[in-house]
């Protein structure tokens, strides 16, 4: 039964990523009607061949440009004679008439070669032996401006988490066909940031589940793999049977057993080794030739940071090149899978889903792949959470923000200015993290890593005695906050290992009014969840040599949270929470030094008390920008 559960918690997430591309409802009859589909397989420089499937416009009266995404998760289904339900990112594009590629990443599915996870890309290829993902595009699009008739000469490509990461990648070093890209929730470095790791600390439930139906051995026939069969049920509550599991050694133990060697790559790789920074492709994204249209969710649970990490790296190493990104109050696909309204309990007032789709997505690549008018768009389109507004900014994070800080004080008070100078009686708050009663990630029975979490209502965690609390008075006006959020933390432990969570929660006052989204959710005091991540303590140094804590001995943890573009309104509170454990969307540190915590035994899990520093001297605080104008007093 345990084996069967552990498989059913990979269920959402493994099989979503291929389900992003298409939004429209089953229609392969339409589809059929105004399309002809061919599967070829392309050989690639080094003579692999590269499954590749081609849906062509019936009507050949005029030209059209080539849309591709490439990916690991299947271009199913398979055969001349049976059809994808619909083409494209959205209906615009089926609509209006492109030439739609999909194609089997090397070493997956119906594709040769091997696979190799998050593919390290060649700055220097010496030779047709020496591929990567952008040489691989690159021939691909040679073949098809040889072999396909009906196509003007451009070529535009697309996608969504994985295939955002075969997005960037096939930007590098460009066709000079290849003039419109836009990853997607790229995953970038998953060791930083994105699937992985955040801050040193594994993703376990989310990973876990992953791999459990991903990379285990190569594939040479469509349809499930036999050999890892799915069970039908309902997940189970991953809380508990992740406790249940004990130390994480034992997914492989008892599930695993060999059987994923990408698993296992993550298991003996617990620091940020040249293993994952050769798979780090942002000092890559340079020179880049094609327009970039850099789209992420400000709630994606899953690749947040890939895609302000590239970003940033375009604008540092490509000055000259057309460079957009857009962040809406998102999960992860959500821009190209529903309304956009809401998430969770929070409400977003219009429906962004479809304003990126109609007046964001399609324009952009009408424009570069058909010669259409140029949208309008700015450097940075950014979703303004909390007044719930698009914003247009010529640079991110603005010029004109300043920075401020938000400094712990004693009875739970937050505030802008920082400790006085004369010593309280204790200048520090206290609490005792337990490995075997972590905190949970949601209040509720979930599976896996809801995606809702982004969002959840934290008041379930603010009555823990292992979670400290603080929070401002009403405020007075409202205060924007946008780009990256930076706690700053002064702690100490009896152990010699911890982790601390941070979060920046929008605290509603009693007299809110009701989501009109959510009728059945009380939205006065609402504790919303605006930003928080983990950090790992040993990794405070550096992410590549681990360091123990001295037992007792104050010490220092400085990190960064993805950007947010967040306005506490007047009237709302600001909260900061601070714990040891999100459980199982972390897995739980033994607080007990060990060389990989991934083999740690049971022994090395041990409670600790855990002390955060809020003195003059060790000013525990939370950097942040803010809009001027912001009542941030």
């Amino acid at each position: 039964m345990a084996a069967r559960t552990l498989l059913a918690l990979a269920l959402s997430l493994v099989v979503a990523p291929a389900t992003l591309e298409s939004q429209a409802p089953p229609d392969a009859q339409r589809v059929r009607t105004t399309y002809q589909k061919r599967e070829y397989r392309i050989a690639m420089r080094d003579g692999v061949r590269l499954f590749t499937t081609v849906y062509t416009p019936r009507d050949t009266t005029r030209t059209y440009p080539i849309l591709m995404t490439r990916t690991p998760y299947s271009v199913a289904p398979y055969g001349d004679t049976t059809y994808r339900t619909a083409l494209g990112p959205s209906r615009h594009f089926q609509d209006d008439g492109f030439i739609f590629v999909y194609q089997d990443v090397r070493g997956r599915w119906m594709s040769e070669g091997s696979f190799t996870h998050m593919t390290p890309h060649r700055a220097v290829k010496r030779g047709p032996r020496e591929v990567d993902e952008s040489t691989d595009t690159y021939d691909t699009i040679e073949w098809l401006l040889a072999n396909l008739s009906g196509h003007n000469g451009r070529v535009g490509i697309t996608g969504i988490s994985y295939p955002g990461f075969y997005t960037s990648a096939s930007c590098i070093d460009a066709h000079p066909a290849l003039v419109a890209c836009s990853p997607q929730a790229p995953m970038t470095d998953v060791a930083q940031g994105d699937d992985a790791f955040h801050n040193g600390a594994p993703l376990v439930a989310h990973f876990a589940g992953f791999h459990l139906g991903f990379g285990r051995g190569p594939r040479t026939t469509p349809g499930p793999d036999p050999r890892y069969p799915r069970p039908a049920g309902n997940v189970l509550d991953a809380y508990q049977w992740y406790l249940d599991l004990g130390p994480v050694i034992n997914l492989e133990r008892n599930y695993f057993k060999g059987t994923a060697p990408l698993w296992a790559d993550l298991m003996q790789h617990p620091n940020y080794d040249h293993y994952w920074k050769a798979r780090d492709l942002r000092p890559h994204l340079k020179n880049m030739k094609p327009a970039m249209l850099i789209v992420g969710g400000l709630y994606d649970a899953e690749d947040l940071w890939g895609a302000w990490a590239s970003y940033r790296a375009i604008e540092r190493q490509s000055p000259g090149a057309v460079n957009t990104i857009v962040m809406g109050p998102w999960y992860h696909g959500q821009w190209n899978r529903d309304d956009g309204e809401s998430l969770g309990h929070a409400w977003f007032g219009a429906k962004t889903g479809v304003f990126f789709r109609d007046s964001i997505q399609f324009p952009f690549f009408l424009h570069y792949l058909k010669g259409a008018p140029r949208p309008a768009l700015p450097e940075a389109l950014i979703f303004e959470t909390g007044s719930n507004a698009w914003r247009r900014y010529d640079a991110w994070p603005p010029a004109t923000a300043a920075p401020r800080a938000l400094y712990l004080h004693p009875g739970g008070r937050l505030a802008f200015d920082p400790p006085p100078t004369a010593p309280g009686p204790r200048e520090y708050d206290a609490y005792v993290s337990d490995p075997a009663r972590p905190v949970p990630l949601v209040e509720w029975v979930a599976s896996g890593m809801p995606r809702e979490y982004m969002t959840a209502d934290q008041r379930f965690a603010a009555r823990r005695p292992d979670v400290l609390v603080y929070q401002t008075g009403p405020l007075p006006g409202d205060v924007t906050v946008l780009g990256p959020v930076s706690p700053v933390l002064h702690v100490a432990t009896t152990g010699t290992d911890a982790d601390f969570i941070v979060k920046l929660i929008d605290v509603f006052p009693d007299d809110a009014p009701r989501n009109p989204a959510d009728s059945l959710f009380v939205v006065p005091g609402y504790q919303q969840l605006v930003r928080g991540e983990p950090f790992r303590g040993r990794f405070r140094r550096s992410f590549e040599q681990p360091v123990a804590f001295e037992p007792d001995r104050p010490d220092s943890i400085r990190f960064t949270m993805p950007d947010i573009n967040h306005t506490f309104r007047r009237g709302h509170r600001i909260m900061v929470q601070v714990q040891s454990t999100w459980f199982p969307f972390t897995d739980r540190n033994p607080q007990t030094f060990v060389p990989n915590i991934f083999e740690a035994p049971d022994s090395a899990y041990r409670s600790a008390t855990m002390r955060v520093y809020r003195s003059a001297a060790r000013p525990t605080r939370i950097e942040i920008l803010v809009v001027p104008g912001s009542a941030a007093h």
